[in-house]
């Protein structure tokens, strides 16, 4: 049943300085320059609100990809370059710079990810936008800190002999950056950050869904000095200009977040020159609730928000909630109560807690699993379904009675869709929470330090977050273990991810 009311959502119009960036023509950043596509073709952008067409897109492809590949190599293989021989303390005020900008247009920002993407706008500017910036302005101090060591060695086939022995940290040079739908501008901030502090240079594609604000994130590039041809931007459709910049020869890695099955393409597509890959990818998070929480009501909004945050259009959504028997009835009476309580609104509309979904195919995809829930023999407490007839709404919704082969179970559903059963032994749950091709996150809810010490070492989840759920810092590594990715996003551990280390031996 859907529950969530079906009065028809108001229309928004976006303010003045919005509609303004909207009226211009999109073109691409290639070299320094926008640019119109090769092929001269554009391509959609859809408010979700609304199913509307409220902008269009130049249509990158293959010669697209060529040329801005041929633009950022330009750069990165002159050893004179600007770029090239820019001080760390340079960069690094430079990327401060940057994150500067963001936050001075914090508002346009926000309303243009709203827009685009169909999350609430105080969301996004309370979220998405200051997280963006402050990657940034963390990624800005570690340009100046990107240090080899000295290593004593002993040459055992040379006795007697002395060297100076060294390593180095290099830039790994052109990066193909893919980003998805669902944090379109603070993704860009994840791939963008760490690939400057270290000092390459970048193609990136945005998804085609939501292609605003990278644009719009292109022109605070230039505004804050980035050289021409650092960072270059291409929109187009993944099977196009996304393959393409995975597959090209030019490239020295590919750095890709999104689903499962298109970071499985992406690897096949790198394979040609053995490029570097990293891939965040999906995740079917379990959030474990014990009986003997701290605040059991703290631990169902938390597992509330774990899963409708964003639509439930996170990769480390707590989809799988396992609950101890004795607080079972009461946790899902909460989350119950919790998702009718939701305020369904276009992202722009003041009040709104939860948006649209991004697209139609993503409306499909969801209802498509709530309907493979109900053939499958699951009970609907809440939501199941559309909402409305315009735009991409669903309820926020809560199966239970599911058993672990399901597809609603097995399966990342990227929606508001939670299912609940009950455990009693704590063995019996690490094992079921660990049942899955997928290792993003994991929730615990526990009093017992040593409980909370044990459940976290035995979950095979890339973050473990304990009385807590969708904690994340630019200082906090976040990635997944299995099918959910290879490498690290934020923290140093990512400045690994776009460097070489060069040993350097010198006899004396």
């Amino acid at each position: 049943m859907v529950t969530t009311s079906t009065v028809p959502f108001p229309d928004v119009s976006p303010s003045p300085r919005v509609e303004g960036f909207l009226s211009r023509t999109k073109k691409l950043l290639i070299g320094g320059r926008w640019v119109d596509a090769a092929g001269g073709k554009a391509f959609p952008v859809y408010n979700p609100a609304t199913g509307q067409i409220i902008d269009m897109a130049a249509e990158g492809d293959v010669a697209d990809i060529d040329h801005a590949v041929r633009a950022a190599r330009k750069v990165f293989d002159n050893p004179r370059h600007p770029w090239r021989t820019m001080s760390p303390s340079e960069r690094g005020r430079l990327i401060w710079r940057i994150g500067d900008l963001i936050l001075e247009h914090k508002d346009e920002l926000a309303e243009l990810e709203s827009l685009d993407n169909g999350k609430p706008v105080e969301v996004a500017k309370a979220a998405d936008v200051p997280l963006s910036a402050d990657l940034f302005h963390y990624m800005a101090g570690w340009a100046t800190k990107l240090e080899g060591n000295t290593i004593p060695i002993s040459v055992l086939y040379a006795p007697g002999a002395q060297f100076h022995a060294f390593t180095t940290r290099e830039p790994i040079g052109v990066v193909g950056q893919i980003i998805p739908w669902n944090f379109p501008l603070l993704m860009a901030a994840w791939k963008l950050g760490p690939l400057l502090a270290t000092g390459n240079c970048a193609i990136l594609k945005p998804a085609e869904q939501t292609p605003l604000t990278a644009l719009r994130l292109g022109e605070i590039l230039q505004e804050a000095g980035l050289p021409e041809g650092v960072v270059n931007i291409v929109t187009g459709y993944g099977e196009t200009a996304g393959a393409a910049l995975a597959a090209h020869e030019g490239v020295d890695k590919v750095a890709f977040t999104g689903s499962t099955e298109l970071g499985r393409l992406i690897v096949k597509a790198a394979a040609g020159n053995l490029k570097k890959v990293t891939r965040e990818l999906g995740g079917k998070s379990p959030n474990i609730i014990f009986k003997d929480t701290p605040d059991l009501q703290q631990a169902i909004a938390g597992a509330a928000s774990a899963i409708f945050f964003n639509h439930g259009q996170c990769c480390c959504a707590g989809s799988r909630l396992y609950v101890e028997k004795a607080v079972y009835e009461d946790v899902v009476q909460g989350i119950t109560a919790a998702a009718r309580d939701i305020k369904l609104g276009p992202g722009l509309a003041a009040g709104t807690q939860m948006g649209p979904l991004v697209s139609q195919e993503q409306l499909d995809r969801v209802t498509g699993f709530m309907d493979a829930g109900r053939r499958e023999g699951a009970c609907v407490l809440t939501g199941g379904g559309r909402v409305g007839e315009r735009g991409y709404f669903v309820a926020p919704t809560l199966l239970t009675g599911t058993g672990p082969q399901m597809s609603v179970v097995k399966e990342e559903i990227f929606g508001p869709v939670v299912v609940a059963d009950s455990f009693e032994d704590t063995t019996e749950i690490i094992a079921r929470s660990n049942d899955t091709p997928y290792g993003l996150a994991a929730g615990v809810w526990t009093r017992d330090i040593a409980k909370a010490h044990r459940v976290a070492e035995e979950l095979r989840a890339g973050t473990v977050w304990v009385n807590c759920y969708n904690i994340v810092d630019s200082a906090l590594p976040f990635g997944g273990y299995k099918q959910s990715g290879w490498g690290r996003e934020m923290g140093h551990e990512v400045l690994s991810q776009y460097t070489h280390t060069k040993a350097v031996c010198i006899g004396l």
